[in-house]
């Protein structure tokens, strides 16, 4: 029998969203979950004067719009000979991730801050640390961070085009993890050892985007070449420039399997390590 073809408008403008609306959610919920009576008071404080969000979870999204807020500020991007991210800095860029989770913690902590910029900082820091554990934010900049690898996605008897970074945004946590994010949290959240949680709560950003860089250039996510010391866009070919035919990947369940996992670890990850920062940052 012959599938059908549905176009799915996920072929976004730039490097784009992190996680889907349920990632997002889960990794704040999980943060949630983590703070102490301090910071959960006052993150309850904060959300309970936004006029859009109930819950600090829900309020995760708002940076993603629309509008979008700050676009630069959702990625970072790096030169394809990069073998590995070592210090803070906006390689190609004048803000990126480090610069946004820096100066939003700074608004948060800073004593002449409003209500009005804490409740944006918090919204927008609970945003990025969700966006510094997809892989794809920490990548290269001529394919988008994966937008401009296509993806064709086997579901269920269909063939959906998307891109490679919607299917770790969107495709692996609805088909293998569900739409419900106080679930997924509450399930990864359970699953995390006291072990992983003291670990993964002294981490820095550095540590957080350079997991994410390893897992975007690791030969099993097929997002690129290894090429004389770079990560090429494809085979023959070093960056993908203007008007350049795009790659194209057929994703099944065996790849969704199989980095379920990773996509399992990163979410669970960014909640703890939210949580921690919130908690240095609020309990006080």
């Amino acid at each position: 029998m012959r599938s059908t073809l549905l176009l799915v408008t996920t072929l976004f403008a730039g490097n784009c969203f992190g996680w889907a609306d349920t990632g997002h959610q889960a990794v704040c919920q999980i943060a949630y979950d983590e703070l102490g009576d301090a910071a959960r008071a006052e993150v309850d404080r904060l959300i309970a004067e936004d006029p859009q969000f109930e819950t600090f979870a829900e309020s995760c999204v708002w940076a993603d719009g629309p509008p979008r807020q700050r676009p630069p500020d959702h990625y970072m991007n790096f030169p394809r000979n990069t073998r590995a991210i070592g210090d803070s800095t906006c390689v190609m860029a004048e803000t990126c991730l480090f610069t946004a989770i820096e100066a939003d913690s700074r608004t948060l902590t800073t004593p002449g801050s409003t209500d009005s910029e804490r409740l944006d900082a918090l919204k927008l820091l609970g945003h990025w640390v969700g966006d510094i554990h997809q892989p794809f934010h920490a990548s290269f900049g001529d394919d988008l961070g994966a937008n401009a690898v296509e993806a064709i996605v086997q579901h269920d008897g269909e063939l959906v085009e998307t891109n490679l970074h919607g299917v770790w945004d969107y495709w692996i946590v609805a088909k293998r993890l569900g739409d419900d994010y106080r679930v997924l949290a509450s399930d990864l959240r359970q699953n995390i050892t006291d072990v992983e949680r003291e670990l993964w709560g002294f981490d820095s950003p550095v540590e957080w985007a350079d997991e994410s860089f390893q897992l975007a250039v690791a030969v099993d996510t097929r997002y690129c070449f290894q090429r004389q010391g770079s990560c090429w866009y494809g085979e023959n070919n070093r960056i993908l420039n203007p008007g350049e035919p795009r790659r194209v990947l057929t994703i099944g369940d065996d790849y969704m399997a199989t980095h379920l996992a990773n996509v399992e670890l990163r979410l669970a990850q960014a909640g703890i390590r939210l949580g921690a920062l919130l908690n240095s940052l609020l309990d006080r």
